[in-house]
């Protein structure tokens, strides 16, 4: 037993994972556990979809069938965890719960409850356009602004480079 709750990774039934937190969550108020049970958590991240030239923001879970669940193992929180309806089992060798690591907690952006989206594009890099009126189109990456998911492309056009704000997922190193 430890005293200072721990991350954990509960595996669920794949689109059951909303319907575990708040299941969770109602039990752990109704059983007055909330000194073990600190936290449940889906991570989500927002995405732009673009459909038929219209962008979209959408929620997307980042682990599907998985729930992230903050809380001091003891054999009472083990077992409203393990039994709640949808729950498959702890994530770890023999179904045994293993807390995830403090990076893992900070790369997920657990503590403040929201994922930070992490790009594999630097300044400098060559990319080639994915989608849009730029399709196909190939450049250099000479600026990034994460806070909007945007990149500044140096794509050729008639001879010159001209810079071409796009958004993360339309590029492709």
């Amino acid at each position: 037993m430890t005293e200072e709750p721990k991350w954990y990774v509960v595996h669920t039934y794949s689109g059951h994972e909303k319907k575990v937190k708040t299941s969770l969550e109602l039990l752990v108020l109704n059983k007055g556990m909330e000194d073990l049970i600190v936290k449940v958590v889906v991570p989500t991240e927002e995405v732009v979809k673009t459909t038929n030239g219209k962008k979209k923001i959408i929620e997307r879970k980042i682990l599907p069938g998985y729930v992230l669940v903050k809380m001091i193992i003891t054999n009472d929180s083990w077992y409203v965890v393990r039994n709640v309806k949808g729950v498959l089992g702890f994530v770890g060798p023999d179904a045994k719960p293993v807390p995830i690591t403090n990076a893992e907690v900070i790369n997920m952006g657990l503590e403040e409850g929201k994922h930070v989206a992490k790009i594999n594009l630097a300044v400098g890099d060559k990319v080639e356009v994915t989608e849009g009126p730029f399709e196909s189109f190939k450049g250099v990456i000479s600026e990034i602004f994460p806070e909007h998911g945007t990149v500044v492309v140096l794509v050729s056009m008639f001879g010159r480079e001209t810079p071409v704000e796009l958004d993360f997922h339309q590029v492709k190193k």
